[in-house]
């Protein structure tokens, strides 16, 4: 089984113009949770963070992939809670 460390870190650099889209994208989601693209900012703006991950993460490109993309599903909602919760 594999295990992920919920305090292991990861910082990705990206643009202000695509942090501002982001947070209003991801409010929006908050409170609604299904996410909607509304337009090609907010498309760019998750393509640059795709971009970010990619270049950052190492798990990507392991044969275990599968199964560390596996663990993380499964850990964290056990680590944060069911968001839609209101005791969480």
């Amino acid at each position: 089984m594999t295990n992920i460390a919920s305090k292991e870190t990861v910082t990705l650099i990206i643009g202000k113009a695509e942090a501002l889209i982001l947070f209003e994208l991801l409010h929006d989601f908050h409170r609604q949770p299904t996410l909607e693209i509304k337009d090609d900012a907010e498309r760019l703006a998750l393509v640059c963070v795709h971009g970010a991950l990619e270049s950052t993460l190492v798990e990507p490109f392991s044969k275990d992939y599968g199964e560390i993309i596996s663990a993380a599903r499964r850990d964290l909602p056990q680590q944060w809670g069911d968001p839609l919760s209101p005791h969480s």
